[in-house]
């Protein structure tokens, strides 16, 4: 984009980020960061948006997962190898039910910056700034620990570089063959006697032994030892993503290089704003946060400046509306996409509709609730005649009790046991792959539907 610098979002309204007291710490870090390498490469974004292009046609389906907030404090291999095994075990359950690839994209590697729905916090009579992420400040309640530090973008630098290295090592060295992956799925449907992902279980169990028997192994076939596993962040903190923004030496376009997939929050989508200025420019598939006060209008002019050539797998809409919102705010979405005859990839994040707070005083997502804006979501996507590309979750592969409810029934007096996000409750790893099931049973309903129509 000819017309556009990376640094150009600084003239435009701001809202959701720190105002900074040390102006001369600030541009240090803002320098530093600017000669280190980059997270991910052209390449890889590239590739992303022609898997998110298939998906957006009903040829592959993505799966976006990972943390509310990344923490430094539990920052440790074991947690990012969990979420990984977490994310593979679904992907390979939605392979079953989609019979097209799935597209495993973690909000991994820099999800550190969270937007807050005020300024400021009250406990006990004292008013301090909210927490915004680690790599804006502290959650401890106090005056010093809630002062914007920019030193923090330098080990958020290094606790993304260090992520990425092991997903990477994770997706190529073995940890990802597909026999592993699904004896682990068998041992959820085991363990929790649900007869229902049992039969699933023993349908992939069935294919896979096929499979083995015609030779088509690990041991044969690249592709079943290891996947692809992109990573996507809100680009919330813009100093750190202009920094890590550098001009792509192949097709000289600038690259945002601190994820493969970025996306703009319901709370920053505003077409003259910084948020959007900044992503208009870069050449990564782009997400687009869709809340119930998103207007048709509003719709029209973002995806005009976020994708002026109207290309596929470019923008990913990520509605979020709430349980039994969907049918009100959903429609009019998907008749403004396609009076302006735009390409996007329809996604479902079911998580930041539906929280509340529990009787015990814990914020919580009911699991019933996640699981009926879901399956809302493909209803109306039927409805209209267009296509669900996606989900997008809050989870992890810890044994949380953040969420209520699931086949381990989590209830409100659970949740003080495990209750450890730094932000907003996550679905564990149970729940997570419970949820996987039963999205694959949407999928593959959907997917005889259309045979028997074609029929």
């Amino acid at each position: 984009m000819s017309n556009w610098n990376k640094s150009d979002w600084r003239k435009k309204p701001r809202i959701q980020m720190p105002d900074y007291t040390d102006a001369a710490s600030l541009a240090a870090v803002e320098a530093q960061l600017s000669t280190y390498p980059l997270l991910v490469f052209a390449g890889e974004a590239r590739r992303l948006k022609a898997h998110l292009a298939a998906a957006s046609r009903g040829e592959a389906f993505l799966l976006q997962g990972g943390d509310c907030a990344e923490s430094f404090d539990q920052f440790d291999s074991d947690g990012i190898r969990d979420t990984f095994k977490v994310m593979l075990q679904m992907a390979m359950v939605l392979t079953y039910g989609a019979k097209v690839p799935v597209i495993k994209v973690g909000r991994m590697a820099g999800q550190f910056a969270k937007p807050r729905s005020a300024d400021t916090e009250t406990i006990d009579g004292v008013e301090l700034p909210s927490y915004r992420g680690d790599i804006i400040n502290e959650l401890a309640f106090t005056p010093e620990a809630r002062i914007p530090n920019p030193k923090k973008m330098l080990r958020a630098y290094t606790q993304a570089a260090a992520t990425l290295n092991l997903l990477r090592a994770f997706s190529t060295g073995g940890f990802a063959d597909m026999n592993r992956v699904h004896s682990w799925t068998l041992g959820f449907s085991d363990q929790y006697e649900v007869e229902k992902y049992q039969q699933i279980a023993d349908r992939i169990q069935d294919t896979m032994d096929f499979m083995n028997a015609a030779g088509i192994t690990s041991e044969t076939t690249h592709e079943f030892s290891t996947v692809e596993f992109y990573t996507s962040h809100e680009s919330l903190l813009l100093e750190y993503e202009e920094a890590l923004t550098r001009v792509d030496s192949t097709t000289g376009k600038w690259l945002a290089g601190s994820a493969h997939m970025i996306w703009i929050g319901d709370r920053t989508r505003q077409p003259d704003g910084a948020h959007v200025e900044f992503a208009r420019g870069v050449q990564n598939p782009i997400g687009l946060k869709c809340g119930p006060t998103t207007t048709a209008d509003d719709l029209k002019v973002l995806m005009e400046k976020l994708n002026p050539e109207n290309e596929a797998g470019r923008l990913t809409l990520i509605n979020r509306f709430g349980a039994g919102n969907v049918g009100e705010h959903m429609p009019r979405l998907i008749k403004a996409v396609k009076e302006e005859g735009a390409n996007v990839l329809w996604t479902c994040d079911p998580m930041h509709g539906n929280t509340i707070k529990s009787s015990s005083g814990y914020k919580t997502r009911p699991f019933e609730s996640v699981l009926r804006e879901v399956r809302d979501f493909f209803a109306i996507h039927d409805a209209e005649g267009t296509i669900p590309g996606g989900v997008h979750f809050e989870m992890t592969g810890q044994d949380v009790t953040e969420c209520t409810g699931g086949v381990r029934a989590v209830s409100d007096e659970d949740l003080s046991d495990r209750y450890h996000t730094a932000c907003d409750p996550r679905l564990n790893a149970s729940q997570s792959l419970e949820l996987a099931f039963l999205v694959a049973e949407e999928l593959s309903g959907r997917r005889s539907a259309q045979h028997v129509k074609a029929g």
